[in-house]
C-alpha cells in the first residue's frame, strides 16, 4: 500500500511509468500523510487511490533504461537545466545517489557500474572542499577536479545526439519505398534556328559570284516578274519536303534571274507562304511550304 512506501517526512521524486507512480526521495520536506489516503503536498490535499500498486523491480526497469552511468548523469544535468561546463557537483551527486540507493542489493550487477560513477562523484567532491596543492603550476584538473567529467559528459554527448540522429533517419526511411514512374515516350523536336538575313545574303552573293563565271557570253532572257517567280517556287516546294536554298538558282539566269529569285523568296519568307530553316551555322539552308 501507499502509506508503506511514504513514511512520514521523507524526501522523494515522482517518476512516471505506464500504469504506476514511483516515488524516491528527492524533494522537499513539505510532505505529511493523513491517516487515510489524503496525502499534504505545499499545504494542498492530494487524494491518492487505494488501488494503487508499485511493482517491486520498477525503479531498476527504468534504471535499465538508461544506456550506462554518464547516460543517467546526462539526464540529471538536462532534466535540471545545468550547464555541462558548469555543472553544480554537489546537486549532481546528491541527485545521482538518491538514484543508485533505490537498487536493491541482489541487483549488483546493475548498480556496479553505476557504483563506480557514484565513488567518482564522491571523490570529485571531496576534492574541490579541499585547498588546492601548495605549486606554483598546478595543473588543471587540481584546479578544477570536474574537468575530466565534463570531457567525458561532452564527447558522450556528441555520439548521443548522432546516434539519435541516426536512429530518427533509419526510422524515417524504414517506411519509405522509392518508386520510379515510366518516363513516357514523348520525342521532343526542338524547334529549328533562325536564319538571320545576313545568311541569306551571303548565300547569294555565293551563287552571283558562281553566275558571273559561268556567263560566258551575253543572252537576252526574257523578263520574268516576281510574280511570276514566286508562283513557280511555290509550285517547286512542298510542306512535305525540304529544297535546298541553292537548288532554287540558276546560274544561266545571270543576275538578273537570281535577283527576281531572291526577291521572291523574301516576299513569300514576309508572308509565311515558305518556312527556312538551318541546323548549323554556314550549313545549307533549307526551304519548306507552310502547310
Amino acid at each position: 500500500m501507499m502509506r508503506s512506501c511514504l513514511p512520514t517526512g521523507s524526501l522523494f521524486i515522482i517518476i512516471s511509468f505506464p500504469n504506476s507512480l514511483i516515488y524516491t526521495k528527492q524533494m522537499t520536506q513539505e510532505i505529511q500523510e493523513s491517516p487515510d489516503n489524503i496525502m499534504t503536498f505545499k499545504g494542498e490535499q492530494l487524494e491518492l487511490p487505494l488501488d494503487l500498486f508499485i511493482p517491486p523491480d520498477a525503479f531498476e526497469i527504468w534504471l535499465e533504461e538508461f544506456e550506462g552511468p554518464l547516460d543517467l548523469l546526462l539526464h540529471i544535468i538536462r532534466k535540471n537545466n545545468f550547464d555541462i561546463v558548469d555543472i553544480p557537483i554537489r546537486n549532481i551527486t546528491e541527485q545521482y545517489m538518491a538514484y543508485i540507493d533505490h537498487l536493491e542489493e541482489e541487483r549488483f550487477e546493475l548498480a556496479s557500474e553505476y557504483l563506480v560513477m557514484a565513488a567518482w562523484l564522491a571523490e570529485i567532491k571531496s576534492r574541490i572542499l579541499l585547498p588546492l596543492p601548495e605549486t606554483d603550476n598546478p595543473d588543471d584538473e587540481a584546479l578544477d577536479p570536474r574537468l575530466e567529467l565534463i570531457r567525458r559528459l561532452q564527447i558522450y554527448a556528441q555520439y548521443k545526439e548522432v546516434a539519435q540522429l541516426l536512429s530518427e533517419h533509419s526510422q524515417l526511411y524504414r517506411e519509405t519505398f522509392p518508386v520510379s514512374p515510366a518516363t513516357p515516350d514523348i520525342k521532343i523536336t526542338p524547334p529549328p534556328p533562325t536564319v538571320e538575313l545576313s545568311q541569306l545574303v551571303e548565300a547569294i552573293q555565293k551563287i552571283l559570284a558562281r553566275a558571273d563565271l559561268r556567263q560566258k557570253h551575253k543572252v537576252e532572257s526574257e523578263r520574268i516578274s516576281i510574280t511570276d517567280r514566286m508562283s513557280q517556287l511555290i509550285n517547286r516546294l512542298s510542306p512535305d519536303r525540304a529544297t535546298s536554298f541553292r537548288s532554287l538558282f540558276n546560274p544561266e539566269e545571270g543576275r538578273y534571274g537570281i535577283t527576281i529569285s531572291f526577291l521572291s523568296l523574301l516576299e513569300l519568307t514576309r508572308n509565311q507562304t515558305i518556312t527556312l530553316q538551318q541546323e548549323a551555322a554556314y550549313s545549307e539552308i533549307m526551304i519548306t511550304l507552310t502547310a
